[in-house]
């Protein structure tokens, strides 16, 4: 039983024992050439896709994926509104609700790692065809609106250098980067992220450094600030009203913020259709990135509270006036307010590369979602279709129409295409998250009443169905309370209340269409499919022959991220 909390099976069935077991020798005595050992643990023979990611691209994935601009700028709008207090108690308790959801995904994937498998594939099997055609649409809706949000943001941080180069070019440029990247392979996807995640990883370990150097005197003034500003002005803001309401509801602003900033187990969870070795591999990916990531929002917002006093007038106005890039980050106001030259331009680029990095993530789980539908007959057939090199071509071509919704800032301006975006995938995304604990119950539940024992899961979640059970509440809740600040007296704005609450409604209107069209019914435990494609699964698990790293930094990189 590791540390963590997590239980890794010791009595695996024998599918699951001596996957990388096979020596040269016996491969000879197999009559199988090595090209053809090769095949077998590389292609993805349940869906079309080719199984090339290795463990650190999983890992990096998980990381990549989540870590976007809101880290390093937009945190600073939840330091404004509820103070350095609020902002790390929120994050802290947002990460729990991260925790109960990832450990309901890790043993839902890793017992079954298929192309899009959580809200699109398992909530149709476990739960009703119907529930997983509109958690489907959802979670598609909420990836491919990321893109846009994050080649807004490219353009944004761009233009903190220079205006010279028009929106529509960078914009252009980014969506022609992206369109190479996933459409070559996803090795070389696996690869790019790879090293723009590890780029993000730098940056976030860099800023805490620094926070530690800077609070304790290493600064240009010599100031020994430490939690200085955690006393005055203080650690709670008031937000829209004054007293211990204004301070509550500060507190909610950043807990809004936290649910949008924070992502789940999603990154991870999309990419197990074409991980090397799975239910090796995902097990460790789980427990890994959540602590990883855990650290690094814990940690980011607690220094953002360190460094800048929540009614710093740089930073009010930076928000204000939507200024470019870096402006608005906390850490570069911090570097501003100690007269720490050259830094905040090395922050901005490194800003720069979270964001590419995030949309390059984002195009590829917005395609794999909708090549998931597709394979489960919720989306056109022809979107199936892949590449000679396991790429799901047309599904990547349409992710990548739908972010010339970028554009839009063209003609408007971008802090509001932004808020429009951030107000859609937040609402989105937490509707994503109660589908993955509804999903879980109904696994959880079909496991219990066929006699299947958790006990010969490649991976168990403790504190289950508890925790499952909490997740749902808190994410159900907020998706509720995420857009409330319309309803506040002077608050009103059409575009913010139907950005925040429109896939609260289109999503039962999905659920009840199909629902009626096709006339499904929810799955009772004993009906639950448990069994398909897990052979074949097994199959692979068997087979599998790890190749040897290329050269000496694959080497020490897979040992690092494994």
């Amino acid at each position: 039983m590791a540390s963590s909390g997590v239980e890794y099976s010791t009595a695996s069935p024998p599918a699951y024992a001596a996957a990388n077991d096979v020596t040269d020798t016996e491969k000879s005595a197999m009559g199988r050439p090595d090209s053809h050992i090769e095949s077998l643990t590389t292609v993805n023979n349940s869906d079309g896709t080719h199984r090339k990611l290795k463990p650190r691209h999983i890992q990096l994935i998980g990381i990549g994926g989540t870590i976007g601009t809101a880290l390093y700028v937009q945190i600073g709008k939840g330091l404004l509104q509820g103070g350095p207090g609020s902002l790390f108690i929120a994050f802290s308790l947002w990460c729990a609700v991260i925790l109960a959801i990832t450990m309901s995904m890790a043993e839902m994937v890793t017992y079954l790692p298929i192309s899009s498998p959580f809200a699109i594939r398992f909530a149709g099997r476990y739960v009703d065809e119907a529930f997983g055609f509109a958690a489907g649409w959802n979670f598609f809706i909420f990836e491919a609106a990321l893109v846009p949000f994050e080649v807004t943001a490219c353009n944004v941080v761009i233009h903190y250098w220079s205006d010279i180069v028009p929106a529509g070019g960078i914009i252009a440029i980014v969506l022609v980067l992206y369109a190479l990247i996933n459409v070559l392979a996803v090795k070389w996807y696996g690869e790019t992220e790879f090293w723009a995640a590890l780029g993000k990883v730098l940056l976030i370990v860099g800023l805490i450094i620094f926070t530690f150097i800077v609070m304790l005197g290493g600064n240009p003034l010599h100031d020994r600030f430490g939690f200085r500003y955690w006393y005055e002005p203080g650690s709670f803001a008031e937000y829209y009203t004054t007293g211990s309401l204004g301070r509550f509801q500060g507190f909610m602003q950043c807990l809004i913020q936290a649910s949008f900033t924070i992502a789940g187990p999603d990154y991870v969870s999309m990419a197990a259709g074409e991980a090397e070795n799975p239910r090796v591999v995902m097990p460790k990916a789980f427990n890994a990135v959540f602590y990883r990531l855990t650290t690094f929002f814990m940690l980011g917002s607690l220094c953002v509270g360190i460094l800048v006093p929540y009614n710093d007038a740089e930073l009010t106005q930076a928000f204000a006036n939507s200024e470019p890039g870096a402006a608005a980050s906390p850490y570069v106001v911090a570097m501003n307010r100690l007269g720490i030259p050259i830094l905040p331009h090395i922050i901005n680029a490194m800003v720069l590369t979270a964001a590419f990095s995030a949309g390059n993530s984002y195009v590829y789980c917005a395609s794999r979602s909708l090549y998931g539908l597709a394979l489960e007959g919720k989306a056109p057939k022809f979107l199936t279709r892949c590449t000679g090199r396991g790429v799901p071509i047309y599904c990547v071509l349409i992710v990548l129409i739908i972010a010339l919704l970028a554009f839009l800032q063209v003609s408007e301006n971008a802090a509001v295409v932004l808020s429009w975006f951030v107000s859609l995938v937040t609402a989105s995304q937490l509707i994503n998250f109660s589908v993955m604990c509804v999903t879980y119950i109904c696994f959880h539940r079909a496991l219990r009443v066929q006699g299947i024992s958790r006990d010969t899961l490649p991976y168990k979640g403790v504190l289950q169905p508890y925790a499952a059970y909490f997740g749902l509440f808190a994410t159900f809740v907020m998706t509720f309370i995420g857009g409330y600040t319309v309803f506040l007296p002077g608050k009103w704005d059409v575009p913010t209340f139907l950005f925040s609450y429109t896939m609260i409604g289109v999503c039962p209107l999905l659920f009840i269409g199909w629902k009626v069209v096709h006339k499904t019914r929810f799955h009772r435990p004993y009906e639950v499919d448990l069994l398909r494609d897990v052979a074949a699964v097994e199959d692979y698990t068997t087979k599998f022959v790890p190749s040897p790293p290329r050269n000496i930094f694959s080497k020490w990189f897979n040992w690092i991220f494994s």
